[in-house]
C-alpha cells in the first residue's frame, strides 16, 4: 500500500509501448484489471499472489497510446462496496476529505487522481464504482454505456452490469482517457461498433446553449440537505448558461436498488464458483485446515477466504437462482429492469440528459457504515438505476459541505457519451 492516502496496492511501473494522446500521462489501474506481469488482486486474499499472464484490453490501449502505468489501485473486494473499506489490504483514505471513505469501489483510482499520485485513472462500474469514489473525491468520472468500451481482462463481478471507465481531474481529460479505451474488441462480444462515437474530447465545449435537463424528483428527494443545495446550485449556473430544466419521472427507481442487488449477487455467486482453490484461489493445502480431507471440505475451506461482505453477496445471490426463488427474486428483478429502461426512455423523449446528485450523501466516515450494509446498498440509490438501464452517465464536482465534495451526475442515452461530456464541462 502506498504511505499516504493507501490508495495503491502494488506500486509498479509499467512502460508505454508506443506514442499517442497519452504520451508523458501517468495511468493508475484498478486491481480488477489484468496486467502481465504484474499482480491483480481484487482486493482480496483470494488473489493475493495471482500475477495474470496477459494485458486486458484497455491496459493494451493505454500502453499503446503512450501511458504510463504506475501502480494498481486498492478496491473494495471484488468490487463489492460503496468505501473501499472491505478491501483485503485494507481502506483508503480520501485526500479530498481526510478521515473520510473515498467511495467504492474504485476508491483507490480516485484518490490517487485526487491526490496527485497518478494523472489519470482506470475504475470499473458496476453499480456506481466510478461515479461515487468520483463524487466522493471531488474529481470527473464516467461510467460508459454498456459495451463502448472492451471487459477483456476485468476480472468479472457482475457482467450484465459492469463497464470499465475513466476517472480524471476534469472533463476534458476524461473524455481523452476515454476515447483511447473506447472500441469494439474481437475478444469481447458485447462490445459494439454501431453508433459508438469517439470523438469525445472535443464536446468539452461547455456549450449548453438550449440543452434540456431533466430533473427526476425521486433521485433529489431523501439526499442530504447540504448536497441538495449544492445540485441546486448546478443546476442554476447551468440554466445562467442556456439551459433549460424540466422535471420527469422515474417512478420505477424506487425498486432499483432491490433489483440490482438481486441481480448483481445472482451473478456474481455464478461467476466467484471459479474460487475453488483448483482454477483460481490458494489451495485447500494453503488454508491449513487439517479437515479438508474430501472435496467439499477443502472447497469450503478455501472459500473461507472470502471477506464478509463477498460472504453476503454470494450467499444471497445464490438464495435469489436456487429453485423455488429464482422465478420469485430474480425474475422479478430482471422485470423491474425493463421498468427502468421504460421509464429513461419516457424521460428522454422530454430531456437530452437526466441530471441527479450523484450520491444522496456526502462522504461517510472511515468505519462509519462497515456495521450497516444496508445502508451502503441504499447509498447507491442514484447510480445503480443507470447499470440496470445500461446507459452512459458523468460524475463531476459540483461542490462542497461540510463533509466533503458533492458530484453531479449527468446520465444521457445510449452511446451519447458527447451530450454528457458537453454538459458536464459547463458545470466546470
Amino acid at each position: 500500500m502506498s504511505p499516504d492516502t493507501d490508495a495503491f496496492i502494488t506500486r509498479e511501473e509499467i512502460d508505454p509501448t508506443g506514442e499517442g494522446p497519452l504520451s508523458g500521462r501517468t495511468v493508475a489501474v484498478k486491481d480488477n484489471i489484468s496486467t502481465a506481469g504484474v499482480p491483480t488482486t481484487c482486493g482480496s486474499a483470494m488473489l493475493a499472489d495471482y500475477v495474470p499472464p496477459y494485458d486486458a484490453t484497455v491496459v493494451e490501449r493505454l500502453k499503446d497510446a503512450g501511458a504510463r502505468i504506475v501502480g494498481k489501485t486498492n478496491m473494495d473486494e471484488f468490487g463489492m462496496g460503496t468505501t473501499t473499506e472491505t478491501s483485503a489490504f485494507g481502506p483508503t483514505d480520501n485526500p479530498a476529505a481526510p478521515g473520510r471513505v473515498p467511495g467504492g469501489s474504485s476508491g483507490g483510482s480516485a484518490a490517487a487522481v485526487a491526490a496527485g499520485e497518478a494523472d489519470l485513472a482506470l475504475g470499473s462500474d458496476t453499480g456506481g464504482s466510478v461515479r461515487c469514489p468520483a463524487a466522493f473525491c471531488g474529481v470527473v468520472g464516467i461510467k460508459p454505456t454498456y459495451g463502448l468500451v472492451s471487459r477483456y481482462g476485468l476480472v468479472a463481478y457482475a457482467n450484465s452490469l459492469e463497464q470499465i471507465g475513466p476517472i480524471a481531474p476534469t472533463v476534458e481529460e476524461a473524455a481523452e482517457l476515454l476515447e483511447v479505451i473506447a472500441g469494439p474488441d474481437e475478444r469481447d462480444a458485447t462490445t459494439r461498433e454501431h453508433g459508438a462515437e469517439t470523438a469525445y474530447a472535443s464536446a468539452a465545449d461547455g456549450d449548453v446553449d438550449g440543452l434540456t435537463i431533466g430533473v427526476p424528483t425521486e433521485l433529489v428527494e431523501g439526499a442530504d440537505e447540504a448536497v441538495v443545495e449544492q445540485f441546486k446550485a448546478a443546476l442554476d449556473d447551468l440554466r445562467a448558461q442556456g439551459a433549460e430544466t424540466v422535471e420527469v419521472s422515474l417512478p420505477s427507481v424506487e425498486t432499483a436498488v432491490q433489483a440490482y442487488y438481486v441481480i448483481a449477487m445472482g451473478e456474481a455467486s455464478s461467476n466467484l464458483a471459479r474460487f475453488d482453490g483448483v482454477r483460481y484461489g490458494p489451495t485447500a493445502a494453503a488454508t491449513d485446515d487439517e479437515d479438508a480431507d474430501n472435496w467439499n471440505d477443502a472447497f469450503a475451506a478455501v472459500r473461507e477466504g472470502f471477506g464478509e461482505e463477498v460472504k453476503r453477496r454470494i450467499l444471497l445471490g445464490t438464495y435469489a437462482l436456487s429453485a423455488g426463488y429464482h422465478d420469485k427474486y430474480y425474475d422479478k428483478a430482471q422485470d423491474a429492469r425493463a421498468w427502468v429502461r421504460r421509464d429513461f426512455a419516457e424521460a428522454f423523449e422530454t430531456a437530452d440528459v437526466v441530471a441527479s446528485p450523484t450520491m444522496p450523501v456526502p462522504p461517510f466516515e472511515l468505519g462509519e457504515s462497515l456495521d450497516d450494509p444496508l445502508r451502503m446498498y441504499l447509498a447507491d440509490a442514484n447510480t445503480v438505476p443507470v447499470n440496470l438501464a445500461n446507459l452512459p452517465a458523468i460524475s463531476v464536482p459540483a461542490g462542497e459541505t461540510a463533509e466533503g465534495p458533492v458530484g453531479l451526475q449527468l446520465v444521457g442515452e445510449a452511446f451519447d457519451e458527447r451530450t454528457i461530456i458537453r454538459a458536464a464541462s459547463a458545470v466546470e
